[in-house]
């Protein structure tokens, strides 16, 4: 079965590997002359040189190309542009975008990625196209980890490009063939297995495809394939957006949850695979995690015509004046080289002495010549070249500035234009004609960051401490896709800006980013401009120097200038730095702003203290209750033992009934009555003030109950009338500091 399906594969590849071949044959080959005519100098026909050779006549190459294509070139490396990623939905975070920004910026600098869009571009202007690809190697030996690079091409010849595709990138490519030159022994230590069968360009393999037997090279092509697949995205009520996969693996997560289905959709998606072959198997098969075929073509100048894409270079349309240059030019250094010197005259018989000398005068040189007679000879004078052959070299030379938009004030050289406003518009004016190659590299770039970005979620999707630069160079590790702890995320659910003790967590895996690209100077370039506008700016106003210095440092590429920038800051008058520049006015406008935060602070500050006098008075009152009280049990007691006393004093009386005479029994019942009356008097008072006790102590339990009340809620202004005084000493501290 796998067999049936390598030959499908196979049958398929060879099909579109023709249809590559017969679209882009004759921009293959116009990419081949053009790179020899420009960068080998093969300007000349090989008939013309070897009849010219026979004849004893040069044929001088006067290469004028690479100069006009390093114009362009060598402008888009001072102009390179500049990837910039962008938050592209709300689960996009602008802190992540620039953290990719960061990311983007060091895999160019490891991978060298300037080297490829130079090569690129360079492929482009002198030969119609090129190409950037983006791999995936492991970040060190003894890891695991992948990381992203950006590789150039350095032979544009090598890749076959879908037949089929119409846009300015390989966004649409759903086929591309990679072809690669491998030696013998190389391929038979990587592929043991495999018969050493080329790959055909023809699509069959015949006799003279077998030529490898008498070569060391086997040819293999790597075969990328991009298909589409159909599948259904889940729109959940939290919000999320997930695959079919995604939703049925964690259907019972968002049940437990709450979490509910609200819509589905069929939508398209793209798988990107790579297939390593030969001429009759498939030697390798691997996944590529983007939905994108990653190489990147840089095209030099499109022109669609009859369903045919033509890719064409700076110099193509400027052969023929390169060629006529090249012709006049010879032509006048023949004329000059082969012309005879210009002869001797004088009298009759002059040249009768040393005649066999004077004969040869005009092709030799001796170092002295006798002649007869008083008349010395003399030579007549040399005509020059011929104006025509001169007249015909600067035309041609006309001809091809003409052609490739390059005059000689956007190549440096001095032209008519006297004034620098002149000689900037004609600058402009060769960039203009030249900058569709600038964009058509911008526009690959901005592609090569789509696919990068695209990848990163895949392949940097671990918790990982990641290398990022800064659109200054300057370098730092942060740390990515690290998991949030219970009170992270209730923190994040909240959206507290202000997490102190909390890094941010940059989740790559979370959201969509657009890519745009910056065409323009490179940062430093852009430094050096603000830096000599700053320069030209000071010396028409001197003036401004004392509140613009610590500017103009900033600016200077030397050793500690910041350091010195911050120096002459501190010198500057108040009311000269912004409010974003200086931290004490950013400071006082804070406290400015939260002023009716601090007077209500203070009022409940006031009123706290209120109520705190409030309590005291209470409980003054309270306690002199409790004194009453006491007073009143103290006197209740005392009656009581009165009460006590008069009861013994009867039961003594009592007894000395029982012993006195019968007179006695009279005044001692009257006592006894007597005594009963005061006893239950005594009982009854005391009975009343008991009463007015236990009343009393009611009432004071109440009282109590309240106070307790009124105490609590005493206590809670208090403490807000803590944290305000505490506020309103940070400010005083503050504003000291």
């Amino acid at each position: 079965m796998a067999e049936k399906k390598d030959e499908e594969l196979l049958d398929q590849a060879k099909t579109s590997f023709e249809q590559a071949t017969d679209a882009f044959e004759k921009n293959q080959n116009r990419y081949e002359d053009d790179i020899r005519f420009a960068r080998m100098g093969e300007q000349w026909g090989s008939t013309d040189v070897e009849e010219r050779k026979n004849q004893g006549r040069p044929s001088l190459t006067v290469n004028r190309m690479p100069s006009f294509i390093r114009q362009v070139v060598n402008d888009a490396r001072q102009n390179k542009p500049s990837i910039k990623v962008h938050p592209f939905d709300d689960q996009a975070d602008p802190e992540t975008a620039e953290i990719l920004n960061g990311i983007i910026r060091n895999i160019e600098q490891v991978s060298k990625a300037d080297l490829a869009y130079d090569t690129a571009i360079d492929c482009a202007a002198s030969g119609g196209f090129g190409y950037i690809r983006v791999d995936l190697d492991y970040a060190d030996d003894d890891t695991f980890d992948m990381d992203i690079r950006i590789n150039r091409v350095l032979n544009p010849l090598t890749i076959y490009p879908d037949a089929g595709s119409t846009s300015a990138d390989s966004s649409d490519w759903n086929y591309c063939f990679v072809t690669e030159m491998m030696p013998t022994e190389e391929f038979e230590q990587k592929y043991p297995n495999a018969e050493v069968i080329d790959w055909s360009p023809g699509g069959t393999v015949n006799d003279q495809d077998q030529a490898w037997y008498n070569t060391d090279e086997v040819r293999i092509a790597e075969y990328w394939v991009r298909e589409e697949i159909d599948s259904t995205i889940y729109l959940m009520s939290s919000g999320d957006v997930v695959s079919k996969e995604t939703f049925e693996a964690l259907a019972e997560e968002y049940a437990a949850a709450g979490i509910e289905l609200l819509n589905t959709r069929d939508t398209t998606s793209h798988k990107v695979t790579q297939y390593i072959i030969n001429g009759q198997e498939v030697l390798e098969t691997n996944e590529w995690p983007g939905k994108y075929i990653p190489i990147i073509p840089v095209y030099g100048e499109e022109v669609y015509i009859e369903g045919e894409r033509h890719f064409f270079s700076l110099i193509h349309f400027a052969k023929d004046a390169q060629i006529m240059y090249n012709y006049w030019r010879t032509t006048t250094t023949e004329l000059v080289a082969m012309a005879p010197k210009t002869p001797w005259i004088g009298p009759a018989g002059s040249f009768d002495t040393d005649l066999s000398r004077w004969q040869n005068a005009n092709t030799e040189t001796y170092s002295y010549l006798e002649y007869d007679g008083d008349v010395p000879p003399q030579r007549q004078p040399f005509a020059g070249p011929p104006a025509g052959a001169l007249q015909e070299a600067l035309n041609a030379s006309d001809d091809m500035k003409s052609v490739m938009g390059l005059h000689d004030a956007a190549l440096g050289a001095q032209s008519n234009e006297i004034s620098g406003v002149a000689i900037g518009k004609r600058v402009r004016e060769g960039d203009t004609s030249t900058f569709h190659f600038v964009d058509n590299m911008a526009r690959a770039i901005r592609h090569t960051g789509i696919i990068i970005v695209d990848l990163i979620p895949m392949i940097y999707s671990k918790p990982r401490i990641m290398r990022v630069l800064g659109e200054d160079g300057s370098a730092q590790t942060v740390a990515v896709n690290q998991q949030l702890t219970k009170e992270q995320e209730m923190l994040q659910g909240e959206q507290i800006e202000q997490r102190e003790g909390m890094d941010n967590i940059y989740d790559l895996t979370v959201g969509k980013y657009d890519v745009t690209v910056n065409a323009g100077p490179s940062y430093t370039t852009q430094r050096e401009e603000a830096r000599n506008s700053m320069i030209a700016l000071l010396q028409a106003f001197p003036q401004a120097a004392a509140v613009t210095g610590d500017l103009v440092a900033n600016a200077m590429d030397w050793p500690n200038a910041d350091v010195f920038a911050k120096r002459l800051k501190s010198l500057l008058p108040p009311g000269v730095i912004d409010d974003e520049q200086d931290p004490r006015i950013g400071q006082m406008t804070q406290q400015m702003q939260g002023m009716e935060q601090v007077i209500n602070q203070l009022m409940a500050d006031r009123e706290g203290k209120q109520a705190e006098i409030q309590v005291d008075r209470e409980k003054l009152a309270v306690d002199s209750r409790k004194v009453d009280i006491d007073v009143m049990n103290a006197e209740t007691n005392r009656m009581e033992a009165e009460i006590k006393n008069k009861e013994a004093d009867i039961k003594a009386a009592v007894a000395m009934k029982e012993k006195a005479p019968d007179n006695t029994a009279i005044v001692v019942k009257q006592m006894d009555n007597e005594t009963k009356n005061v006893e239950i008097a005594q009982k009854g008072q005391i009975e009343a003030d008991r009463m007015n006790i236990e009343e009393q102590k009611l009432e004071l339990e109440k009282q109590k109950f309240a106070l307790e009340q009124f105490k609590a809620q005493s206590e809670a202004n208090q403490d807000l009338a803590e944290i305000g005084a505490y506020t309103k000493t940070e400010m005083i501290i503050t504003d000291e500091e």
